[in-house]
């Protein structure tokens, strides 16, 4: 039998109580960015490090404003956001040589949201053969890089 390593999912599992209420929203009030893994803050929007990513170096935008779909998002967040988007493809194409991206949102449960009560953006970098066997097959994301590793590479980042 063959074993994938991931101290890192362990530690979540085992980490005893979960926040109650919107995950995003206890992110943000915490002001503890590198356990948190938010790489930066704008006025109205977040950038952080999904804990659960599809491959290394995955990001969400996410706004301050708890609201589950773009209609009920104010203006102001919604353009910071697309704009942080397009920061966020440029410094994840120079940090990691990734040739295409997957971007967008899912909105709803049933459109594949893990968080459906927090609007949020996705940012995934792409590579040639990244999903190979092991997703298709397997039902496995092999992940080359580890979250502290990510987290220091894009925190370092001129988010500005």
């Amino acid at each position: 039998m063959d074993h994938l390593w991931s101290p890192w999912r362990y530690r979540y599992v085992t980490a005893g109580e979960k926040p109650q209420g919107c995950i995003f929203c206890a992110m943000a009030a915490r002001h503890d960015d590198a356990t948190q893994l938010i790489v930066y803050r704008a006025r109205h929007n977040f950038v952080v490090l999904n804990r659960y990513p599809y491959t290394g170096g995955h990001v969400m935008v996410v706004p301050y404003t708890h609201s589950a779909s773009l209609a009920l998002t104010p203006p102001e967040s919604l353009t910071e956001l697309i704009l942080l988007a397009q920061r966020a493809e440029t410094l994840l194409h120079q940090a990691y040589r990734c040739p295409g991206m997957n971007m967008g949102f899912n909105l709803g449960e049933c459109a594949g949201a893990g968080v459906a009560q927090h609007l949020h953006f996705h940012v995934v970098p792409r590579w040639p053969g990244d999903a190979n066997f092991m997703t298709a097959v397997g039902e496995t994301r092999v992940i080359p890089e580890d979250l502290a590793e990510s987290y220091r590479k894009l925190s370092a980042l001129d988010w500005h």
